[in-house]
């Protein structure tokens, strides 16, 4: 049975705007501009009084239905966060950076977490007026539970959000304790709050699919219902190449994620961003939605990428479709 679509046009709460500050996000973003630069915070800051909308991200929290399971989750999540890293201790454990990063495998065996890959560390990838001196970064995807967030954007979706954010800095740590305990150091990276990496691009450059017309990655087996952290070190790590599935020309077919969007904020055309044409979901329409509904998701829910299975069975279609036409 189909989806119902949620009603339109969107109406945002007027205590809500009240609180918009007089700059675009969009700016922000550099939508439109033509000159590589790098991305500025424009949300989820640790502290909201240093963005133009931070008084909109503290409204979030404001609205947060009465369901005990908010607090319990964010409650579970808060200890995670907080629960002290190991010193790094001995000598440099050597490793061949191939057997390091063979070696992450088994967080994945464990069910620690879904997907690890590892990149070098780019200036890009850095937010303006941060600092990352490591070298490597290695990347890190939890899936989430399709049955809740099929219910986007209700609180089983919410709350699974928050649970897999937990889920995902309980692996960053959990790496990170691990290499420093072999005598490297190493610092988790985890959201939802902003640090100093941006996430997308470097789960990109290391092997997480490909980006989505709904802004999230689409990953050939978690689809785009996943959540991302990462560890910084100096560990030789061997870098994991990008992936291909086609999935780029799939999301410009597509227009699923674009007709459920609520305040039509996904576009069917990429735009340029800083210097880069892609995937761009507008930030001033989709942000008031994503507020009122604690985190909506409802463009990850209909991804089709996103249904348990779907992904590599569609992986192989449009592979065995682009092998027919590069035939002769």
């Amino acid at each position: 049975m189909p989806r119902p679509r949620p009603p339109r046009p969107f109406v945002p709460d007027p205590a809500q705007m009240a609180l918009a500050p007089g700059v675009s996000g969009n700016a922000i973003n550099g939508l439109g501009e033509t000159a590589p630069r790098r991305a500025r915070m424009v949300y989820w800051a640790p502290d909201p009084d240093t963005i133009p909308h931070g008084a909109m991200q503290r409204w979030f929290y404001s609205a947060t239905p009465p369901d005990p399971r908010f607090a319990e989750v964010r409650a579970w999540r808060q200890a995670i966060y907080d629960a002290p890293l190991p010193e790094v201790t001995g000598p440099p454990a050597q490793r061949s950076p191939g057997d390091w990063t063979a070696a992450l495998g088994r967080f994945v065996d464990e069910g620690l977490c879904e997907k690890t890959g590892v990149a070098e560390m780019r200036a890009d990838w850095v937010y303006e007026g941060r600092a990352v001196p490591q070298s490597r970064v290695i990347m890190i995807g939890v899936a989430h539970d399709y049955g809740a967030m099929d219910q986007a954007p209700g609180i089983p979706a919410a709350v699974e959000v928050l649970r897999q954010y937990g889920r995902a800095a309980l692996a960053a740590k959990t790496i990170a304790g691990w290499l420093r305990e072999q005598g490297w150091a190493a610092e988790p990276a985890t959201g939802p709050m902003t640090g100093a990496l941006l996430m997308i691009p470097p789960a990109l450059a290391c092997g997480f699919g490909e980006l989505g017309k709904h802004g999230s990655i689409i990953d050939r087996d978690m689809g785009a219902s996943f959540r991302l952290a990462a560890v910084l070190t100096d560990a030789p790590f061997a870098p994991t190449p990008p992936a291909e599935h086609g999935i780029d020309a799939f999301c410009a077919a597509c227009r699923i994620c674009e007709d459920a969007c609520p305040p039509e904020a996904i576009k069917p055309d990429k735009q340029t961003v800083r210097g880069e044409t892609r995937w761009y979901v507008d930030f001033d329409a989709c942000l008031p939605y994503f507020n009122q509904t604690q985190g909506c998701a409802i463009c990850i829910a209909v991804c089709p990428w996103s249904r348990p299975g779907v992904g590599p069975s569609l992986a192989a279609k449009l592979a065995r479709r682009a092998d027919r036409r590069a035939s002769p």
